[in-house]
């Protein structure tokens, strides 16, 4: 997966199409594999808002690539051009992985890589997307969908997210990590879209979570449960709730949850210990809860997990 694509042409949005170039095309510091080559294939030209690209080569190169990436459209009320759309869907019968960030999803249903899938696209084109490509599964409430060669994601930010996300398959999450950190975002963000159609996103030491968050996280061994939260934080089992989904978009139980399953995941990528001593480590209790939750959560059961990221994540002894 070292070769990525991004489709341009008319009307795209640039800052899509910009934010996984900075993902993809620039290693972050201390990476010594290399990176990714990233291309930018285009119909000659192409204007995306105020600014004029220069792609590298055509539409025509997009079936060689590993990863084919579609930024936001502009216009979705506009059908997207042909070529566009045919060379798209040549890259995914070519085996390439294929990518839309926003309202790219609306090029992705036009290709048909999308008919009896589930994605998503920006929260205010989800009801656009359903109506005009009835056979697509749209869920309006994720930040992201991952259907294994073919992804979606929301809105802007949730751009970075997925961008992110197929690093973390790539690379594992410690090169994911690094990558959020030389861009200083998160590296990954709990909750869907809904928490941010009429809220804004809290500033980080302003909700009233600030204080919890981070306590929740330094105890995630210990059988915390809702009243703990609740005692915690001084406020009732219903607030907490309240502010959580207000927060996370989440529950406090979902939340503390995937917190565990976080932890899990990067014990598994970078250290030896068992399935048994994990499930200690990150309060599941018994590698059973932990397997169960684990395998729900990210489909496939933790050895399995291991063995597929074991090698992204960690040093060589050789090197």
């Amino acid at each position: 997966m070292n070769t990525v694509a991004l489709a341009v042409t008319d009307g795209m949005l640039h800052f899509e199409l910009s934010m996984a170039y900075e993902v993809f095309g620039a290693a972050p510091a201390g990476v010594a594999e290399p990176w990714y080559d990233v291309a930018v294939c285009g119909p000659a030209a192409v204007r995306a808002g105020r600014f004029r690209l220069e792609p590298d080569h055509g539409l025509d190169q997009l079936p060689r690539a590993d990863t084919v990436i579609v930024p936001g459209w502009a216009d979705i009320d506009a059908d997207p051009p042909a070529g566009l759309v045919d060379a798209v869907r040549a890259a995914h019968e070519a085996g390439a992985r294929v990518a839309s960030l926003c309202t790219g999803a609306f090029v992705l249903a036009a290709a048909g890589l999308l008919d009896g899938k589930r994605a998503t696209t920006h929260w205010a084109h989800t009801r656009a997307l359903a109506d005009r490509y009835p056979r697509v599964e749209v869920d309006p409430d994720v930040l992201y969908v991952d259907n294994g060669s073919v992804l979606t994601s929301a809105g802007k930010a949730a751009a970075m997210d997925l961008c992110l996300h197929l690093v973390r398959l790539d690379r594992g999450s410690s090169i994911a990590n690094a990558v959020a950190r030389r861009l200083v975002v998160p590296p990954h963000r709990d909750g869907g879209q809904a928490q941010f159609v009429t809220t804004p996103v809290p500033a980080p030491d302003h909700h009233p979570l600030a204080g919890l968050l981070p306590w929740v996280l330094a105890r995630l061994d210990q059988p915390l449960t809702v009243e703990d939260l609740a005692r915690q934080a001084r406020m009732s089992s219903r607030h907490l709730g309240r502010h959580f989904r207000s927060v996370t978009g989440t529950t406090p139980l979902q939340w503390l949850l995937t917190q565990r399953i976080r932890q899990a995941q990067e014990l598994l990528e970078t250290t030896d210990r068992s399935v048994d001593a994990i499930a200690t480590a990150t309060g599941m209790g018994t590698a059973t809860t932990l397997r169960r939750h684990f395998n729900r959560t990210v489909g496939v059961p933790p050895d399995t997990y291991r063995r597929t990221f074991r090698s992204r994540s960690l040093p060589d002894p050789n090197a």
